[in-house]
């Protein structure tokens, strides 16, 4: 069966360079077996951390690679980063080690990093965080000689994936992206147009944002996450693991079926378009369908950032059911309202965001 795949595979690669392709993914060779699950570069270097293997380095744009474990005690390698001469690597259930020489020699960095299942790690500056699954995200301004947490509004624990633009740090999670724009000290929930929530990798270069997600591909932010575009054009296999950015490519690590490959530029010049197209105003769609049983879709469109609030009630005008009540991001949004325990009758939906407020009613039919 392997050697089938392998045809296959050989095949292909074949097709892809005989064939000229525009504007999507080309696979590269995958360390580990094909399974990497951290990448990150420094320089000419490209560091591939696996679920096994350790850490692999490679020299060349991943055409070959190099393991590189001494002192590594723990090889289930699930992130990586680098701040200046130091490589650092997040492990399952070891917490974080550190290299001074390209992954030469490794040793443990752990005081005060209550959980060790390290998923995701990012520097900014001379800060390091590292996010944990089930622990949430932790803070260090030495190197991670020690931790401290930092979760507040991070609604979801696990933490998958980080990143780092400018001053806003992103925190990828089983529940989607977050910002925080005070190194963690404060979190906000940023989803508008990932249709996959469940974050695995995010990456940064320039202005824009990257988002690897587990079974949904690509997706790209150019305003810090206010809105998203599929950018998964020629990726076979969605489920993506890592990410790094090396010249003008992004690498996407996937999870068993190796590194891939596809210019930054022509990402950016498919997907600008959908992502500048923002709403200017406020608004308040009519549910569809309607009449409904026992579930509707109920969408809005807001103007810019601010507190909103959903809220369902019925004919004598008592609340029945709270749909939002948080911070959003300016732009267009849309959610199912299930009235299964609701009985048959009319209803009036209302969003109210600063001054707006707007109302449209509905009918339940059971």
């Amino acid at each position: 069966m392997k050697n089938i795949f392998g045809f296959l595979f050989l095949v292909f690669c074949l097709f892809i360079s005989t064939n000229p392709v525009l504007a999507q993914w080309l696979p590269t060779n995958g360390p580990g077996g094909g399974h990497p699950l951290a990448l990150c570069v420094s320089g000419t270097n490209l560091f591939a951390g696996t679920e096994v293997g350790g850490v692999f380095l490679s020299t060349n744009n991943g055409t070959n690679w190099t393991q590189i474990n001494n002192g590594l005690t723990n090889t289930n390698v699930r992130a990586l980063a680098v701040s200046g001469p130091n490589l650092f690597a997040g492990t399952y259930g070891g917490g974080v080690f550190l290299s001074t020489d390209n992954g030469t020699n490794w040793t443990e960095v752990n005081n005060g990093l209550t959980n060790n299942d390290v998923r995701a790690l990012a520097v900014s500056g001379t800060n390091l965080f590292a996010g944990t699954d089930g622990g949430g995200c932790f803070f260090s301004t030495n190197n991670g000689t020690s931790w401290t947490q930092v979760n507040n509004g991070l609604t979801n624990s696990s933490v998958f994936a980080l990143a780092v633009s400018g001053t806003n740090l992103f925190a990828g999670t089983q529940g989607g992206v977050f910002l925080s724009s005070n190194n963690g000290t404060n979190w906000i929930e940023v989803n508008n147009g990932l249709t996959n929530i469940i974050i695995r990798a995010l990456a940064v270069s320039g202005a824009y944002l990257f988002a690897g997600t587990e079974g949904g591909g690509v997706f790209l932010s150019s305003n810090n996450g206010t809105s998203w575009a599929d950018a998964s054009t020629g990726l076979t296999y969605l489920y993506v693991i890592a990410f790094a950015v090396s010249d003008t490519n992004l690498f996407a690590g996937t999870y068993g079926d190796g590194v891939w490959r596809r210019p930054l530029s022509e990402m950016i010049t498919s997907v600008e378009r959908l992502l500048t197209d923002l709403p200017t105003h406020f608004s308040l769609d009519q549910n569809y369908p309607n009449p409904f049983n026992p579930a509707t879709t109920i969408k809005y469109q807001l103007g810019n950032d601010g507190f909103v609030n959903l809220k369902v009630f019925n004919a004598l005008g008592e609340e029945v059911a709270e749909l939002v009540n948080e911070f959003q991001r300016g732009g267009s949004y849309q959610l199912t309202f299930n009235a299964d325990n609701l009985p048959s009758g009319m209803y009036v939906y209302q969003l109210t965001s600063g001054n707006y407020i707007e109302s449209k009613k509905m009918i339940l039919i059971k």
